[in-house]
């Protein structure tokens, strides 16, 4: 029996390396013959990358495998051949120094993996933080269909009658025992309750987010980013990217078609509406600065400041992410903002139609997960950009996790140096801290750490926490896992390591913080921050070869999107030289 490929509009990529009778093709073809490939699949079916991130040491991603099937399955009915292939994956809860340092990497891998195979598709199959941007970053770099599939969210945590959100309640719990509130013992005890299942962070942490703004760019298929990891319909949803990628390659719809100013704005919106991640920024820079599309803070800061925050979800909230896919998800929240005029209708998606068609049905079955526009749980949502002559180029807050009550405060400095010198001083009762001051940390930006780590954070002074004391400002370059909370000013832009205003503040010095007017202010005169400046001595923080001395030379700062330099822009899928 042969195989009668369908009628494509094109000749399809991979027939650069299968479609021939010369010494080459059958060179390339020969070798896969070696799985069991019955001939007739080589002569038109569409290649499809199923681009898998899966690894026993990505937590997040351990039910990929799994997931993978159900791809191949959808791509098998549709009249294409599912090829997997590992690519690149890097653990939020593993890597070190931080998983950030090697999204660039991640990402570099999956570019050059789809341009040099003969893949005329593919699905990206994604879940723990890094992983999703670095897949999108390499897809829009390389122009070919592209759709992603991500694992979803774990389910809900539970400890003693209580909602518990992994990651979120990581730090709760941290505190609580510094503040003698909690013992060790139940502390391990809450562990395993805290992360019970397959899947990412069950809260609005950086990976749901991240699942959330994929869907929001169009880049996934409407309803993916909240179906838990082990519900049955996260399954159907991969089988349904599948059959959906086919006729992508068929249509030629690509990344560039559907990763749009309009889809980013949409997106940042949504960040807003949904209390997403600060990594968010970083992340959605990065990926636009691959697409071609001119995004900025200034972007972040203008199109979230209206934006009420309606999703009721740890951090920033009450729920999890089971509740959010059972009140309708991500296009239930999608339809608040087109009905309230904040959502831009007419964006193409993967499905091929608009991501109003996608969403106008949509229910909402629970109103307190996803509040009425006019009933929020924080009115003016988004992420608060600030400047000022400690951040010239931009910091950023996430005001629906922070104290209403410090949106406006001036307070003494409190320096640590690095993050060695932060675990040096925080728990020493001889520490010279109280709740008025402002807790800054230095070094901890994209060079500086390197990677720029999730330690903006800092956990309290245990003298602060046993006076009840919750929360204070804390400053640096440095980025916060999506399930921490706080009033945290972060990516604090030039960095430290740069020589940024941040790399001179001293202890003792006050500093301003003044949100509803987006400015950060070291209170000293211009003439003393030109002087402390000159007189920096810059350390030297190249290493001695390898990946980070790549990554020292090459990375971008985070009010970029902290990309490699020579990364930025779509360099195409033009089939390589064929050597043999």
């Amino acid at each position: 029996m042969t195989f009668k490929p369908a009628e494509w509009p094109r000749k399809l990529r991979s027939q650069e390396w299968y479609g021939g009778t010369s010494r080459d093709h059958i060179y390339h073809r020969g070798w896969m013959k070696n799985q069991g490939h019955p001939h007739d699949l080589f002569d038109g079916r569409p290649v499809i990358g199923i681009l898998n991130t899966w690894s026993e040491l990505t937590p997040c991603n351990g039910h990929l495998r799994e997931l993978a099937e159900k791809v191949k399955a959808g791509v098998w009915e549709a009249g294409g051949f599912p090829l997997e292939v590992p690519v690149f994956s890097a653990s939020e809860n593993t890597y070190r120094p931080t998983a950030m340092m090697y999204r660039n990497l991640a990402a570099m891998t999956v570019e050059e993996t789809m341009r040099a195979q003969p893949i005329d598709g593919v699905v990206l199959m994604v879940g723990c933080d890094k992983t999703t941007p670095s897949l999108i970053m390499g897809a829009a770099s390389t122009d070919l269909p592209s759709i992603v599939v991500t694992g979803g969210p774990m389910l809900n945590g539970w400890f003693r009658g209580e909602r518990v959100g992994a990651g979120t309640h990581l730090w709760r719990f941290s505190e609580a025992v510094k503040a003698g509130e909690m013992t060790q013992d139940d502390f391990i005890e809450a562990e395993a309750a805290v992360t019970r299942s397959s899947g990412t962070c069950n809260t609005m942490g950086t990976a749901s987010s991240m699942a959330s703004m994929t869907e929001a760019l169009g880049m996934a298929l409407s309803g993916n980013a909240a179906i838990p990891a082990v519900d049955s319909r996260r399954r159907v949803m991969a089988q349904m990217t599948g059959r959906r990628i086919v006729q992508m390659v068929k249509d030629d719809l690509k990344p560039s078609d559907i990763m749009t100013r309009q889809a980013f704005e949409n997106a940042i919106r949504v960040n807003g509406a949904i209390g997403g991640s600060t990594n968010a920024v970083v992340h959605l820079l990065a990926m636009a600065g691959r697409a071609g599309v001119e995004l900025t803070l200034d972007d972040w800061d203008r199109l979230g400041r209206d934006v009420p925050t309606i999703v009721n979800l740890q951090p920033s909230g009450k729920y999890l992410m089971e509740e959010f896919y059972y009140a309708g998800g991500l296009p239930v929240v999608l339809k608040c903002l087109g009905e309230a005029g904040k959502l831009h209708k007419e964006a193409l998606t993967v499905s091929g139609g608009s991501i109003w068609d996608e969403v106008k049905d949509a229910q909402n079955w629970n109103e307190d997960v996803i509040r009425p526009v006019d009933r929020p749980l924080t009115k003016s949502g988004g992420i608060a950009v600030l400047r000022g002559n400690l951040a010239p180029l931009g910091a950023v807050l996430k005001p629906s996790a922070a104290t209403p009550a410090l949106m406006t405060h001036t307070g003494r400095a409190v320096v640590f140096e690095d993050i060695d010198d932060y675990k040096a001083q925080i728990n020493d009762d001889a520490l010279d801290v109280d709740e008025t001051c402002i807790l800054v940390l230095k070094m901890c930006g994209p060079r500086g750490y390197p990677g720029m780590p999730e330690v903006g954070n800092m956990g309290l002074p245990p003298k602060v926490l046993k006076k009840g004391i919750k929360d204070m400002i804390r400053i640096s370059d440095a980025r916060m896992s999506g399930t921490a909370y706080g009033t945290v000013i972060l990516h604090t832009t030039p960095e430290a390591a740069l020589g940024g205003p941040l790399a001179v503040v001293r202890n003792h010095d006050t500093i301003t913080v003044d949100v509803p007017n987006r400015s950060l202010t070291l209170n000293i005169s211009d003439a003393e921050l030109a002087a402390r400046i000159e007189a920096l001595k810059p350390a030297d923080l190249a290493p001695a070869g390898g990946y980070g001395l790549l990554f020292h030379d090459h990375v971008l700062g985070a009010d970029t999107g902290a990309d490699f330099d020579f990364l930025v822009g779509c360099r195409g899928n033009d089939v390589p030289k064929d050597s043999h």
